[in-house]
């Protein structure tokens, strides 16, 4: 492929760290991370979209956080703190190609999230508004008919384990910025790359650029 005509990322795990403001709503990080794990659990199983805010309430109530956890959560949501090197590639790739978002939560927050990037979005697609949790296909679809690209043009940055099943199915090369080190579900297919940084980003989509 040429050099890609769009990037698509994933917000709350591949831009944002989303990890510790779970963790500090949580009390923990072991809380932190058990409360995640069931959201999760929840997110991926219901599919077509449920809203994103009662399924983190759900979770709590599920794994015994405190039922003020969820409303610190929202209350803090506008802190998200970028990724080390996030901004940089943003504004690196800023008028090479088309730049979006697909991510797993409300409207409202969404948007809120995407904003902690300075960066001028040509979509963001949130589950609400596709009607489905990734990592069914439609929340992807959705972005590259927005975009009006195809999947063979584009390349998602994943940060969620669980976006290697979906973009897989839509034939999406992946960079999966694994942070944190989460663990590639059973039967997800590998990314074209794996790195606990975005550094690589760059590099990556322009030997793809060269190679075509």
């Amino acid at each position: 492929m040429a050099f890609p005509r769009a990037v698509l990322f994933d917000l709350l795990t591949a831009l944002l760290d989303s990890w510790t403001l779970w963790d500090a709503a949580a009390g923990s990080e072991e809380a932190g991370r058990a409360w995640r794990a069931e959201y999760l659990k929840l997110t991926y199983s219901c599919g077509a979209y449920v809203s994103y805010e009662q399924l983190v309430r759900d979770a709590a109530r599920s794994t015994a956080i405190a039922a003020s956890a969820p409303d610190y959560l929202e209350a803090h949501w506008s802190e998200l703190t970028p990724w080390s090197g996030a901004q940089e590639v943003l504004d690196a790739l800023q008028g090479r190609c088309k730049l979006g978002v697909v991510t797993n939560c409300s409207q409202r927050l969404g948007l809120l999230a995407a904003a902690r990037l300075h960066t001028r979005w040509d979509v963001v697609v949130t589950a609400e508004e596709a009607g489905f949790y990734k990592p069914d296909p439609r929340p992807y679809e959705m972005a590259l008919i927005r975009l009006g690209v195809q999947a063979a043009d584009t390349v998602f940055v994943a940060g969620s384990a669980f976006d290697l099943v979906g973009t897989a199915k839509v034939g999406l090369r992946t960079y999966w910025h694994n942070h944190v080190g989460l663990t590639r579900p059973e039967g997800a297919p590998p990314p074209a790359v794996e790195s606990a940084t975005l550094e690589g980003l760059i590099p990556w989509i322009e030997m793809l650029g060269r190679s075509a």
